[in-house]
């Protein structure tokens, strides 16, 4: 909802009249079982792009990693808000939680396999324990006893004003985010009006992000990934003209990581994700996301 009044927002600073429709995703229903369980495909986009399709709204805002790599026939993203600070970041009410600390099993709450399987990989003395809802939810959950601490995006924590419980923000080097994180995505049908199209792209879509998130969606695309494969992908700006997308894939367990970087001109970003997500499937990914599949269906 936070989303949804932002773009709002925008679009009303423009002149335009808008009103907002509330909807219940599967992904917002279903809180007691992991996003893979459910499935990776429309579990945040399913119910909304019904109501695209039959006219009931103009547009439907997500959050840009919550969005498949390819979307359904006759829909398509317009616009992408500026980026937010894309860490994954620690919440808890013990200032004195870190990750490194050994001597200690802390219980972290996440529901991320990405999250997970980084947290196997660098940090295997910590435990997790799936934690979905909104944030203030699992943030009850978290004082509940559930867990020691939260791993989430900064986006959303700092949006909803609970930057007093970050503990750590995290290395990107290590918790390097999934496709898409920290900026909004906004979602039509490719019916709309011309126009109107331009209208709300002149005020919601930020170009220099655009070409970020072409790059990283491109990638997942050739990896035919959901939210619920453990891949990443960060595209960076390094002057006015290139940027440097690095990517790639971890295992299940943690045991297994590839990742690969590839610099280039923005107007080649697609090209570079399409690239490195083929370089990515010669180096045993697509073993590798073979195997992730198998697994997640006998989940």
């Amino acid at each position: 909802m936070w989303q949804a009044s932002f773009v709002a927002d925008k679009l009303e600073g423009a002149g335009l009249n808008t009103e907002i429709v509330p909807i219940d995703t599967r992904g917002d229903q279903v809180l007691d079982v992991s996003i893979a369980k459910i499935g990776s495909k429309g579990v945040f986009t399913e119910e909304l792009e019904i109501l695209l399709e039959q006219g009931h709204i103009d547009i439907a805002v997500h959050s840009a990693k919550d969005m498949q790599s390819e979307l359904p026939k006759g829909f398509e993203i317009i616009a992408f808000t500026e980026r937010e600070i894309v860490n994954d970041v620690l919440l808890s009410n013990n200032n004195e939680l870190r990750l490194t600390d050994e001597n200690l099993n802390w219980i972290i709450g996440t529901s991320s396999t990405r999250r997970k399987a980084i947290l196997k990989h660098y940090f295997p003395h910590v435990k997790t324990v799936d934690v979905r809802g909104n944030l203030q939810t699992r943030i009850a959950k978290m004082e509940s006893g559930l867990c020691d601490a939260l791993l989430l995006a900064y986006a959303g924590v700092h949006r909803m004003g609970y930057d007093n419980l970050i503990v750590e923000k995290l290395d990107i080097n290590t918790f390097t985010p999934p496709t898409g994180q920290g900026s909004i995505a906004v979602e039509s049908s490719v019916l709309m009006p011309s126009k109107k199209r331009k209208v709300i792209r002149e005020c919601v879509n930020h170009p220099a992000t655009e070409w970020l998130l072409l790059a990283e969606r491109s990638y997942l695309k050739k990896l035919k990934g959901g939210c619920s494969i453990p891949a990443f992908a960060l595209a960076q700006w390094i002057d006015a003209h290139d940027i440097v997308l690095i990517a790639g894939l971890y295992s299940l367990d943690g045991q297994k990581k590839i990742a690969k970087k590839i610099r280039f001109s923005h107007q080649q970003a697609e090209k570079a994700g399409l690239t490195l997500g083929e370089q990515v499937l010669q180096e045993d990914g697509d073993l590798m996301l073979k195997e992730i599949r198998e697994q997640l269906d006998t989940k």
